[in-house]
């Protein structure tokens, strides 16, 4: 057998080549080879690639989270003000929709058996966060969810933007449950609205920008949340569950690496902290059966 022979080309075994591809090294022919920004790619990578030696996705602008910059950077923070309004209407539609939808750890329904988060009514830590009585409530909320989400959402990105949200109202909602008298009801996305609030805190800090404003905001709401004015009912569970919240998913999603290892820690910490919410959830619920 001759060792010094050189490769075949992967798509014509019978003509050797010195030549390989510099995105998947299999060796090509003259034929094959198609000319790159550095040196030659095979057929295949240039038709699954940018031209670049990477993926058609390299070549698009990203955040400094990682995530692509949308032409709209504000769209799912107009989407979920859209879907807080329309539910908020719906409830003076559809009798009963709070009930079914807020947060309770445990009632007697009319027929008198036990219902909410104990029963297996999970959904509910979810579903409240999309739901308001007053239209103070909602106005408030949504007029947060503006301010502080739409820069939030333009810095990480909509689904990494979306999973502090989403994640954000899940923790609140969790520290509520374990916190509250179970036949307390709750609802309401202050405690998402919150998280976006810890998640730049982050932000700012990665960025290394003046820090005094945006903690003087977050002392300012936790003031409102321990010493409401008016007499207003405000839950601190779900607001201090949020911002912790907000603020763990964004330090993992704003953590300094490239490549895979920054998609692990990312959505890793997502997951982690999921846990660490259902991890809440089923302990109490173990103490309440």
């Amino acid at each position: 057998m001759d060792t010094d022979r050189l490769p075949g080309c992967y798509r014509h075994p019978d003509r050797d080549t010195g030549i390989r591809c510099t995105r998947c090294e299999r060796p090509i022919c003259p034929e094959c080879m198609i000319s790159a920004s550095v040196g030659f790619q095979c057929p295949e990578c240039v038709r699954e690639g940018s031209g670049t030696g990477h993926r058609p996705a390299a070549g698009v602008p990203r955040t400094i989270a990682g995530g692509a910059i949308a032409a709209d950077p504000h769209l799912v923070t107009k989407v979920l003000i859209g879907i807080n309004a329309a539910v908020f209407l719906l409830g003076f539609v559809v009798p009963g929709l709070v009930v079914q939808g807020e947060l309770l750890g445990r009632y007697l329904d009319y027929g008198g058996s036990v219902q909410g988060v104990s029963t297996g009514e999970y959904y509910r830590l979810l579903t409240s966060v999309f739901l308001h009585v007053q239209w103070w409530h909602i106005a408030g909320n949504m007029l947060a969810l503006w301010v502080i989400g739409s820069p939030l959402e333009a810095a990480l990105g909509r689904s990494r933007y979306l999973a502090v949200y989403l994640l954000s109202g899940l923790g609140g909602s969790a520290l509520v449950y374990l916190l509250t008298p179970v036949y307390v009801p709750t609802l309401g996305a202050s405690g998402a609205v919150f998280g976006l609030l810890g998640a730049t805190v982050v932000l700012v800090r990665r960025l290394r920008y003046e820090m005094r404003p945006v903690i003087t905001m977050v002392v300012l709401m936790l003031v409102l949340t321990f010493v409401p004015f008016g007499g207003l009912s405000v839950s601190w569970q779900a607001h201090v569950g949020g911002l912790v919240t907000g603020a763990l998913v964004a330090a993992g999603l704003l953590w300094p690496a490239t490549g895979r290892r920054r998609a692990l820690i990312q959505w890793g910490t997502c997951v982690a902290v999921f846990l660490l919410a259902a991890a809440l959830v089923m302990v109490r619920t173990a103490a309440l059966t």
